[in-house]
């Protein structure tokens, strides 16, 4: 049987309608009133539109054979995976040609069957990257039979709760839950305090990558939203990523010591960027609040709670292992924003009733996108599934490490409103083909409508939001050109060709519960692509480099400034890397000689 998608006869099948779909002009396609009304789809609210997509319907029965293979496949690896884990064997090494099996699954099969594998598998430690992918597996197989629900073969649905009932039992993460709704409630109702005894309504959470930008995409998205905003008020919520020390002051002007409380948010606590910053706002807090103890605890226990796996080095930093909030190992950061990843700090801002609704939706599933081009709310929309996407896909080779024979992955990149009007729309509407994703929404947090205006500001914005997908799946001929009287010379750089691919998804609102359909649509596509392709959408192998070089690299900065000499080739640098190190290095440094806490308290006395 054949180990690559590649390889498969449906494959084949697909490649070939590829070329017969080329030759066809979305003029063309749009003209067909059956085959789009078959390409719009309302899914609770949710109105999907993939008419402006270079398909027909035989494309989507072809690409539908091609998922229900894929099923096929990862329910055969399910199985094996499992037999050789209880021979104590690594399911990541001994997996390779896996007979297909019959008749196709059904969705309670593929529970069942990856309920037994979780079982053996989570007695394993070594097969914990395995874990990773099997896991997560079967709800996204389930997606994939859901697709079918979008495109109308049925309306069967399926909620969070039954999804993880079927595959992991009815309680799990619940006591996680649980605690996060209980010291939200107490943090926001004032019963839990600082040192001085001050409510704590000034939140900073700490994390980088996907512990940061899931979180801040719900945080900028419900910042406006009337009934979020009305439960934040009075509270700030506060995000500290980069390592530079321009974001560490940015995150703490302003704030009051004594009523701020500090998340960190590192799954390992192990995280150099992170735990800088946690050490940073650790001592600024210490620095104020002194020797001040609250109820037995000193500021560190009162102000500052932990999001980790590691509860020796959370404890050893001097968070107290019930302030610790826990989420599986395996779990990767930019796919944790509905784990105590982002249900904490967002529970703390918006209370956990708001963000409960968040998570009610975060099992709906459909699937497409490319750039996010989004209302101002969803402004931080683009840079989470930026990081989803490419980290998760990103890849060169499959699951069995062999070289993969087409490209995968996108370019993810996407701006708010008409600001990518003015930025990257010239180059997606007459350079290179890029197909987009245009997100709207139908009713605005903010009404401002203007006496004397055509229309109010939210119909300017979607007026664009309509007229942009059509104008790059039209486009304009020379023949409309000359009908308007453009003269000869400018119609060359006046016409657009056209047949540009977009996907324009309308919500009802943009709402807690909203997003939650939105993330989840997302992350869905981006793992049933991994499973399509056959690659770890679940690992990050080409992070990890540039991580190490920057260990190196921190090592001979900190021995050169110590010594005050320059960086050679012989500590181990190319020629052209060895005189930047110099450059950079030579450079007047304003912190030399100083901690830096001098710094902080240059910032804030």
């Amino acid at each position: 049987m054949a180990t690559s998608i590649a390889d498969s006869p449906v494959w084949g099948a697909l490649l070939a309608h590829v070329d017969e779909i080329k030759r066809l002009h979305l003029r063309d396609l749009l003209a067909d009133e059956s085959r789009c009304a078959s390409l719009i789809h309302e899914v609770d609210g949710l109105y999907c539109d993939f008419s402006r997509q270079n398909v027909n319907m035989e494309t989507m029965k072809v690409t539908l054979t091609i998922v229900v293979n894929t099923m096929r496949i990862c329910l055969a690896q399910s199985r094996s995976m499992a037999s050789l884990a209880s021979c104590g064997m690594d399911p990541a090494v001994h997996v390779s040609h896996l007979p297909q099996p019959t008749p196709p699954p059904t969705l309670h099969d593929v529970c069942s069957c990856f309920k037994g594998l979780l079982r053996q598998l989570k007695s394993s430690r070594k097969s914990r990257a395995c874990l990773a992918v099997s896991t997560l597996m079967p709800q996204r197989i389930e997606r994939c039979c859901t697709l079918r629900c979008v495109l109308g073969a049925t309306r069967r649905s399926m909620t969070t709760a039954r999804t993880w009932s079927l595959l992991f039992g009815r309680h799990v993460g619940q006591q996680v839950l649980d605690k996060i709704k209980w010291f939200s409630e107490r943090v926001r109702e004032g019963h839990w305090t600082g040192v001085t005894g001050k409510a704590l309504t000034n939140v900073v959470a700490i994390g980088i990558g996907g512990s940061f930008l899931g979180p801040l995409f719900v945080h900028t998205a419900l910042e406006t939203e009337p009934a979020a905003s009305l439960a934040a008020a009075g509270r700030q919520l506060r995000f500290l990523a980069n390592v530079d020390p321009i974001d560490v002051a940015a995150s703490l002007r302003g704030l009051d010591p004594a009523s701020t409380l500090v998340v960190v948010v590192s799954k390992t606590f192990t995280t150099a960027e992170t735990m800088l910053n946690a050490r940073t706002v650790r001592k600024w807090l210490q620095k104020h609040l002194g020797e001040r103890r609250c109820r037995g605890d000193d500021c560190v226990a009162r102000h500052m709670v932990a999001v980790s796996t590691n509860e020796k080095l959370v404890t050893e930093f001097g968070i107290s292992a019930d302030n610790m909030y826990g989420f599986w190992d395996w779990v990767g950061g930019r796919f944790s924003v509905c784990s105590a990843v982002g249900m904490l700090p967002l529970s703390l801002q918006y209370g956990f009733d708001v963000m409960q609704k968040f998570l009610e939706r975060c099992c709906f599933r459909v699937a497409y996108a490319t750039v996010p081009t989004t209302v101002s709310a969803l402004s931080k929309f683009a840079p989470h599934v930026q990081q989803v996407s490419m980290e998760s896909n990103g890849k060169g080779v499959d699951l069995q490490g062999q070289r993969l024979p087409f490209a995968a992955g996108e370019i993810d990149f996407g701006e708010p409103g008409t600001n990518g009007q003015h930025s990257f729309y010239q180059l997606i509407h007459q350079g290179r083909i890029i197909p987009c994703d245009f997100i709207g929404i139908s009713c605005s947090q903010q009404g401002v409508a203007l006496v004397g205006e055509t229309v109010c500001n939210h119909d300017e914005l979607m007026c664009n939001f309509f007229a942009q997908a059509d104008a790059l799946a039209y486009g304009k001929t020379p023949e409309e050109l000359h009908s308007q009287g453009v003269t000869q010379a400018l119609v060359p750089h006046k016409t657009f060709e056209g047949n540009r691919p977009s996907l324009s998804l309308l919500l009802p609102e943009c709402s807690a519960y909203t997003l939650g359909q939105l993330l989840s649509l997302y992350e869905h596509r981006i793992a049933v692509q991994g499973f399509v392709w056959g690659i770890n959408s679940f690992d990050q192998w080409g992070v990890e480099l540039g991580k190490v070089l920057a260990t190196k690299v921190r090592t001979t900065v900190a021995d050169a400034r110590k010594r005050k000499r320059d960086v050679t080739q012989a500590d181990g640098f190319s020629y052209s890397t060895v005189r930047l190190l110099n450059k950079f290095l030579q450079s007047p440094v304003k912190h030399s000689g100083c901690a830096v806490m001098n710094f902080i308290k240059f910032m804030y006395g």
